[in-house]
Formats: C-alpha cells, structure tokens, sequence
C-alpha cells in the first residue's frame, strides 16, 4: 500500500511550512532514518528523514513551494515490487493510502533534525486558490510581481502546471506595445534598462513577524515609560568584575540589564504578568526573552528563571543561544515562551526607542545607548554616563502606577549595582 509522507509540525506553533529542497528523486529507494528534504519554517531549517523503507513514488510538492499546510501530503512512498498505478488510483481516494506511524522521536511519522549552519530561507508566498489554472504558489506570485496572465502561459509540470520555469521564459519574451501600456501592465518608461525597485520575496519568517507584531500593534493597548539612568557605577563595577580578561566570562552591560530586570520583576511581580480574557496571569519565574537579530528578521530565544543564575552564567547563557539562534538551530523550547522581553540598540548608537510587545507578554523594555550627557549635580552643571531606557506595557493587565514602579526599582538597583550581588 503506497505511503503518503506529510508535511510535519516541527514546533508548537508550525502551521505551514516551504519545502526548500529535495534531496532524493523520484524512483529513488530509501529506507528508514535516509533524509528525504528540508524544509524551512519561520525560525530553522530542519532535516527531514522517512521512517519507512521504500521507493519514491512521486513527489507532490516541487521544492520551493511555500505556504505548506502542516499534515498535507508532499511525497508518496511505494513498496518493493509495488505497481505505481496505485498511486494514480489513489490520486481521487484516501483508501490505498496509509500515513506513515508515528513512531518514538517522530513528527507525523517524520523524524527531523536541525540543519546546521542554515541561515538562508528561501522564496516562500501564501498559496492562492483556482479552480482553472493549475500553479506553483512561487509560479503565481512570479506572474503577479510581472504582470503576466496566467491564461496566456502553457505549463511544462506534470498535468500542465506553471512552474517557475515557465514564468521565467514568459517574462524574457518580447513585450507587446499598446498605447503606451506593455504587455506586463506597467506604463511604458523612457529607459526600461533600469528599475525603480527590488522585489524581495517575503520568507517564512518576515510574514510570521509581520503577522505577530501587527496583531499586537492592533489589539494590545500600549503605552510607554522612560527613565534616564546614571550608569557611571555600573560602568565601573563591570570593569572590576571582568577584571583582566583572563575570566572564562566577559560582563556585558546588557547582562547587567537581564540580570536587574529580573530582580526588579520580583519586587514588582504585578509587572511580570500576562493579559486572557479570563484572567490576569501573574508568572512565578523570570523568564527573559532577548531580542536577536539574524538574517531575514529577529528572534527571542529566552533565559529562564534568571533571577536565579549569576552573572557570568546569565553572560554565557546569551552568548551560546544568540550565536545558535543565528545558525538557526534553537530548539522550539529555547524561544518559546517568555514572561518578559528585553530588546537592546544602543551599540548601534540609538538613545531611546519604543518596541511592540511580545505577546502574550505584558512588558517589553528597549535599551538605548549609554552615553556621557550634561546633568545638574547638586546645583551644579556636570557630565554623566546616561542610559535611556523605556518600558512598554500592555495597558489591558499592567497600570501606569505598576510600570512607573518597575522602572523605580530597575533604575535604582542600575545606579547602586552592589544590589545584583545581594
């Protein structure tokens, strides 16, 4: 009985997903552990291995194609000495198919592992639906971004379906003129040698950012606190901490930042919560998300509990997650989750910004840069190391009086840093 291998949900969250690439063809025989694909979510590019053994029938979805729903069949395995006509008499019925067991380790019957070294993502657009021409998402969207009708193109895929191939050859044929207006649909342009823009396709990560922060720009009531932080000791005590250099740890201020966050959450605990409709949910730990830049857009993988972990294990903590989560091989428990959010711009030389909550979380503090400012000292002109931070806060479970209070304590323990000792 032929086997249909699905599309798995390789994280809590997955609902889609792009198949980046193929690595065995039809006809190839393949048994149980042998990878068969790649594909790419919104955060890593995972492994994907068949638990079975067999023969590829067919290949459902062509690499490349994006928008793939999490338990959709993308390829067809055939036993040994099984007829392929099988798959076609499958093709309208469900009955001589079996999904693949789910066995230990496995994902819808798929074992997958992180791609190491894998920082690119592919092209990847939302499927659109027809009932008269059959393409490839990438096909459609190809056709979309040029101004090319889909009737006009004949597809070379199996069953006639436009690939990418097909709309690459239709874009490079020779325009029609009419009144002005090309065959593309745009107006004509004096030099057609150079283009106005760059269309860079939307990867599984930037549409899954892009979703997340506008429905939290939309429906979470934000409002935002700063504060001016003198850092002079805190300068200071980080260069008796770090001391020579010779330490297995180098104290980052930001380090100190996690740290005093997590100390202020205690004494502040109405600010370490969350928003439902049902209730307020204040957390018991100080799980701290960091905000990290990697190629294609950002993620949060988190330090739990910090208020129990020192310094220099915050310090390593971040370091080892920030440079994995760059590789693209944090695990779905290492990002998360979350009670509060910490994102930092001041070494790129920013004073102060105001960030989009990480919902489900209630808070989010951006750091800025700190730098030497004039201040009024005892009546008296001076220059001081100023940190400007700002606290955003879901206005729904967090009051002005909760985030102004939270800011009180962080800037307290941030000026008399002995308190991160205690």
């Amino acid at each position: 009985m032929p086997i249909k291998i699905l599309m798995p949900a390789l994280s809590p969250t997955m609902t889609e997903g792009t198949i980046a690439k193929w690595l065995v063809k039809e006809g190839a025989e393949v048994s149980s552990g042998d990878v068969v694909c790649e594909i790419e979510t919104d955060k890593a590019t995972m492994e994907v291995e068949t638990i079975d053994d067999g023969i590829v029938g067919k290949i459902l979805i062509p690499e490349g194609t994006g928008s793939v729903a999490v338990n959709s069949p993308i390829a067809i395995l055939l036993a040994e000495g099984e007829d392929p006509a099988n798959i076609e008499k499958g093709s309208s019925t469900n009955e001589n198919f079996a999904p693949q067991d789910n066995h230990a380790g496995s994902n819808n019957g798929i074992k997958t592992a992180v791609k190491k070294n894998a920082t690119t993502i592919s092209d990847s657009m939302p499927k659109q639906k027809t009932e008269r021409i059959f393409a490839s998402p990438l096909a459609r969207r190809m056709a979309h971004e040029s101004g090319l009708d889909l009737n006009s193109i004949s597809g070379s895929g199996p069953n006639g379906r436009i690939l990418k191939r097909d709309i690459e050859v239709a874009a490079k044929a020779p325009q029609i003129e009419l009144k002005g207006i090309t065959q593309k649909g745009y107006p004509e342009e004096k030099d057609k040698s150079e283009s106005s823009h760059q269309a860079i396709p939307n990867s599984s990560m930037r549409k899954t950012i892009a979703a997340r922060l506008t429905t939290s720009a939309r429906d979470i009531p934000h409002f935002n606190v700063s504060s001016d932080v003198d850092i002079g000791q805190l300068i200071n005590f980080r260069k008796k901490l770090n001391g020579d250099g010779e330490k297995n740890f180098k104290i980052s201020i930001n380090d100190f930042i996690v740290k005093a966050s997590a100390i202020a959450l205690i004494r502040v605990p109405e600010c370490n919560v969350s928003f439902t409709d049902d209730a307020i949910l204040m957390h018991r730990d100080q799980d701290i998300s960091i905000a990290v830049s990697v190629k294609g857009g950002l993620i949060t993988p988190i330090i739990r509990n910090v208020s129990s972990k020192g310094l220099s294990d915050i310090s390593n903590e971040i370091k080892e997650l920030a440079s994995r989560a760059k590789q693209g091989t944090l695990k779905s428990e290492e990002y998360l989750g979350g009670t509060f959010t910490i994102s930092n711009l001041g070494m790129y030389g920013v004073r102060s910004f105001n960030s989009i909550i990480n919902s489900p979380q209630g808070a989010i503090l951006s750091v800025g840069a700190g730098e030497e400012r004039p201040v009024v000292i005892n009546n008296a002109l001076a220059i001081a190391s100023i940190m400007t931070l700002t606290l955003a806060v879901d206005h729904r479970c967090i009051d002005g009086v909760v985030a102004a209070s939270f800011m009180k304590e962080l800037k307290n323990i941030l000026e008399e840093p002995v308190q991160l000792m205690l």
